[in-house]
């Protein structure tokens, strides 16, 4: 494969738009992890409330046993390697000649997908292959997707990426999909197992009990957790906080809140800032996404208190923050390098090879020792530190960052 093609060689239809928005990571049905399947009885531990219906035990089991397996692959290049791998012929699929890769993009609308899918066009661009490309963005729509499913299919599509919307909803336009063409899966997933494979990182149960896990060593036993949430309904953000629900449960921390902040800054802070004012100190801060985590704790800066063990995300603007003042944080990953690995995966499967049917990539966190190997102050705020694009031509430049 080629990596040296320029990137404006691509040929592209897209239409970006900038809204508020988060990410999904939930695999098709066929990995066992639907949200339909049987949940566990609900946790009564203090402040925490009911256990949500998209848990499931042997899923939340399965991906905390992952964080310590060493994946399958080159260290150096995260986005190719994979946990556990069950491998799938894809000899049906093999052809020869240019490709046109096709891809259905759920949306642009936030500083994560906005990493993710330049990271994706610089892919593209680095295989010669890929003579035409053609991705068509829902805008969070999904009466809009299931439109440009259908569209695409009548485009001669030799492969076609779908990142999902939402989980219900486009399962029957991926189903339908899967007949035409062979089908990529990624980031959000589908209720069906017809994807040729299902490409994401651990999962959402491992970022919740990563960020719990870390404050319940750090706040003393009785402390007060504010956990902040971004809103109610969506799989991996439900399952990020029934992991870090069952951690709290099983520890002596007391949760004295747990809030929706329709991931706003603006109201981010003013629930912390109302918190503060309630309970007089705050001992943590739990988020399910961080990227308002400095509006959280510029709240404790605004209300001169010291700043708590605080969880954020690998955004720059945190990772700079959290330099800066010295903070007793962690970062969580959902890492943006996911987005290369559906365009070598969709190659793989039209040169006839092996792929993995349910594709794991490592999940790393980010801990105050390995804090200065992500923080990258040429880049700007809202760029994620794990998007695996560090050495792509056009890096930092294409990515909004300057060069040192």
């Amino acid at each position: 494969m080629s990596r040296n093609r320029p990137l404006v060689a691509l040929v592209v239809t897209s239409t970006i738009v900038f809204a508020a928005g988060c990410t999904s990571d939930k695999p098709p049905a066929a990995t066992g992890q639907s949200a339909s399947a049987s949940a566990a009885p609900a946790a009564t531990g203090a402040g925490t409330g009911e256990q949500s219906k998209f848990f499931v035990q042997a899923d939340f089991d399965a991906q905390l046993a992952m964080r310590t397996k060493t994946p399958q692959g080159d260290a150096s290049r995260p986005w190719e390697q994979a946990i556990d791998p069950q491998m799938v012929s894809t000899a049906k699929y093999k052809k020869d000649g240019g490709v046109h890769l096709c891809f259905s993009n759920a949306a642009v609308n936030n500083p994560w997908r906005q990493v993710g899918w330049k990271s994706m066009q610089a892919e593209v661009a680095l295989h010669k292959e890929i003579t035409k490309f053609t991705a068509l963005d829902a805008e969070g729509k999904d009466d809009k997707q299931i439109s440009d499913i259908a569209e695409l299919q009548g485009q001669g599509c030799d492969a076609l990426i779908v990142s999902p919307n939402t989980t219900a909803t486009l399962t029957p336009a991926v189903k339908a999909a899967c007949g035409k063409v062979p089908v990529i899966v990624f980031d959000r997933g589908v209720d069906t197992d017809c994807p040729v494979t299902f490409i994401n990182p651990i999962g959402g149960y491992a970022f919740g009990a990563d960020g719990a896990e870390f404050l319940v060593e750090k706040v003393p036993a009785g402390g007060k957790v504010l956990a902040l949430r971004i809103l109610p309904g969506v799989d991996v953000l439900e399952t990020r906080w029934s992991a870090a629900k069952a951690t709290f449960d099983k520890s002596q921390v007391q949760v004295v809140g747990v809030e929706f902040t329709d991931g706003d800054a603006a109201k981010t802070k003013s629930v912390v800032s109302d918190y503060i004012q309630r309970h007089g100190k705050i001992d943590g801060v739990w988020m399910d996404a961080g990227a308002t985590a400095v509006a959280a704790v510029e709240a404790f800066e605004d209300a001169g208190q010291p700043v708590p063990a605080m969880v954020g995300e690998d955004q720059q603007d945190f990772l700079q923050k959290w330099k800066d003042g010295g903070l007793t944080a962690i970062a969580p990953t959902y890492p943006t390098y996911q987005w290369r690995t559906p365009v070598i995966a969709a190659l793989k499967i039209l040169a006839g090879e092996e792929v993995p049917k349910t594709w794991k990539l490592p999940q790393p966190k980010i801990t105050s020792d390995t804090l200065d190997t992500y923080l990258r102050p040429n880049m700007p705020p809202l760029h994620y530190a794990l998007c695996g694009c560090e050495e792509m031509p056009g890096f930092p430049e294409n990515w909004g960052g300057k060069k040192s």
